[in-house]
């Protein structure tokens, strides 16, 4: 009896989380609302399975870990339509992130009442290298100047004690 090793197993709510960790997909990027993707989808007709790319704008993301869905709006032939799919889903061979949106809301209903040119979100642009070196440089200017007026300011009120 001494020399059988004690085995510990997840319990309760522990099994639960370990079992949903292993159904997580590693591969999908991190989308927001407002972001422009473009899903290819599994779809079944008949005995055989074909890629269906959807396209469309990120209008909300709802859940967590396993059950994590988001809704995606395309205008076709100017009819909206809306899907919802589960993140982790393996009818969902591929997301692509085309482009992200500046929104201030999570979920964008508003964008049901909207067709044309008012329906569009201001994109948000990456900065190049260039722009990132610029921003980088005016920051290192501008704590040069203030440890440098820092220090005058020390240096005053050293002299007039």
């Amino acid at each position: 009896m001494a020399d059988k090793q004690v085995v510990t197993k997840p319990a309760g709510r522990a099994l639960l989380v370990a079992v949903e960790n292993a159904q997580l997909r590693k591969d999908i990027p991190e989308i927001r609302s407002g972001d422009t993707v473009r899903l290819q989808v599994k779809v079944v007709e008949g005995n055989r399975e074909r890629l269906q790319p959807f396209e469309g704008v990120v209008m909300r993301l709802r859940g967590s870990g396993v059950n994590r869905n988001f809704t995606v709006r395309r205008i076709t032939h100017g009819i909206g339509v809306e899907r919802t799919f589960l993140i982790n889903s393996p009818r969902i061979e591929k997301i692509d992130v085309i482009r992200h949106a500046r929104v201030r809301r999570k979920q964008l209903y508003y964008l049901r009442g909207l067709t044309g040119k008012a329906a569009r979100l201001k994109e948000l642009r990456p900065m190049t290298s260039k722009e990132a070196a610029a921003k980088e440089a005016t920051r290192a200017a501008k704590a040069a100047s203030a440890n440098a007026s820092v220090s005058t300011d020390d240096e005053s009120a050293s002299v007039e004690e």
